[in-house]
């Protein structure tokens, strides 16, 4: 499985439900899969419930390359990554035995949620066969909503998000 993450890239006019936040996205993490037949429907396509677990997959890989494994996030915060919405577009389709590139960044990130974007691409054609966007609720111990700590942004190294002066870290991260 290969990782990586790219230089941050300011936004450009990405527009969506979820892209209300004035903060700019973080690097894009890459790690590859290949397509398995459990994956596929009859035809050989892949069924579409697995472009959100891949967005998952994109996602535990992008806390593992800052140095914070989901699970280490748990403990280490005794706090919970809750999906409040899934958004995904199906652009094209992806095959058996097509190896993927997922890529992830945080796009959004506020006082209780981080919103994740997610780009899969055909490694072999370069086309994207998907595009979408997870929001989520920091949650604690009993399920209920709570500020991220303070040393987050730092943990997870997205502190150069916020590094333009026309940006503000929430109180929280401070």
């Amino acid at each position: 499985m290969q990782r990586s993450c790219a230089p941050t890239v300011a936004r450009t006019n990405m527009s969506s439900v979820l892209d209300e936040s004035p903060w700019l996205p973080s690097d894009w993490c890459s790690t590859e899969i290949r397509v398995r037949y459990a994956e596929t429907d009859q035809m050989g396509v892949v069924y579409y419930s697995n472009y959100l677990v891949w967005f998952e997959v994109g996602r535990t890989e992008f806390c593992r390359q800052r140095s914070l494994p989901y699970r280490d996030f748990e403990r280490e915060f005794q706090a919970y990554l809750a999906v409040a919405e899934a958004q995904c577009r199906y652009l094209t389709p992806a095959r058996y035995d097509d190896v993927l590139i997922i890529r992830t960044r945080v796009d959004s990130f506020r006082k209780r949620t981080i919103s994740f974007q997610y780009e899969i691409v055909n490694k072999e054609s370069g086309l994207v066969v998907a595009s979408g966007r997870t929001l989520h609720v920091l949650l604690d111990e009993n399920g209920r909503p709570r500020s991220f700590p303070a040393d987050f942004l730092r943990v997870m190294r997205l502190d150069e998000m916020f590094a333009s002066g026309s940006e503000k870290l929430p109180e929280s991260a401070k």
